[in-house]
């Protein structure tokens, strides 16, 4: 393939753009389009601000920068790897985070909710204690650390791959003394804790959608993905959990995506609060301490 004659960053994001859309590829680590996949591709390559100087678009690459940019553009179109694989960043609630295939890449709406101090559902002077279970990258973990600065914030994962890191991401945010990180399957590895705040995105596809995903998301970590036939296997754990680990102020706040149809269906007795998100997104339940406790006997019968 002859990319000679692109002389600008203008060229190869134009360049990236039309082979994307010819391409036919799917858009769902971080961005939408091809336009924005092209961009967040060819500026972090060059080490550009996203906010750059339209005026630098007209700045000529060097040759070396041409050849990196075609590897990676063909790479992300023959390959199907998620660009923030191919730049090893991410970003969550508005904090770059390095990936790699040993963790997904973050996403989830509850970026929104820790930016807004997960407000109106807790008061801010009672939040010590935060537990992310299931932390992958760290990115909910050390979002919430930065957001509460005088908390203490636990990170668990069954996965010592992705545990290594989020240690990298809470070295890169200086916050190593003030979150810590669990092997742990779910709540094993932490007993006798109690926390204020219990936020997961843990495993939610079905067997139905992981056999259907697009071809991008097979460079996830299944581990991180799969939760059996219909989704719930690590939901319904949690909530069978939880009540031992909560403060009695404490709250819950899990994300299920695609599969909170299967579990209102399957609890149409709880009174889940389904949240809402300016930004988009949605499959994201929060219960309170006292209503997760109240719940234990319907849970329990149907386990």
């Amino acid at each position: 393939m002859n990319t000679s004659n692109l002389k600008t960053i203008r060229d190869m994001i134009r360049w990236a753009i039309s082979s994307f859309n010819e391409s036919g590829l799917y858009y769902g680590h971080g961005t939408e389009n091809a336009a924005d996949e092209a961009f967040t591709l060819v500026l972090h390559s060059l080490h550009l601000p996203h906010d750059i100087n339209p005026s630098f678009f007209e700045a000529r690459i060097t040759d070396e920068e041409r050849e990196k940019l075609q590897k990676l553009i063909v790479q992300r179109i023959t390959d199907r790897v998620p660009v923030p694989y191919l730049i090893h960043e991410a970003w969550f609630a508005q904090l770059p985070f390095y990936v790699d295939e040993r963790v997904l890449i973050p996403r989830s709406p509850i970026a929104e909710l820790i930016e807004q101090e997960f407000q109106p559902w807790i008061q801010l002077e009672k939040i010590e204690k935060i537990l992310d279970l299931c932390t992958g990258s760290g990115c909910i973990a050390i979002a919430c650390a930065k957001t509460f600065p005088y908390s203490q914030v636990d990170a668990s994962d069954i996965s010592a791959e992705a545990l290594t890191v989020a240690k990298m991401n809470t070295l890169r945010h200086n916050v190593e003394s003030q979150v810590h990180l669990y092997e742990s399957d779910l709540f094993a590895a932490l007993t006798d804790k109690k926390y204020d705040i219990i936020v997961s995105n843990p495993p939610y596809v079905d067997a139905e959608d992981m056999a259907s995903l697009p071809k991008e998301y097979a460079h996830e970590p299944t581990l991180a993905l799969a939760a059996g036939h219909d989704g719930l296997d690590f939901a319904i754990q949690i909530l069978l959990k939880a009540p031992k680990f909560l403060t009695p102020h404490g709250i819950l706040i899990v994300e299920v995506g695609n599969s909170e149809q299967a579990l209102t269906e399957k609890f149409p007795q709880i009174p889940f609060t389904w949240l809402e998100f300016q930004r988009g997104g949605g499959g994201v339940f929060l219960l309170t301490a006292k209503q997760v406790n109240d719940l234990q006997p319907l849970l329990k019968s149907d386990a």
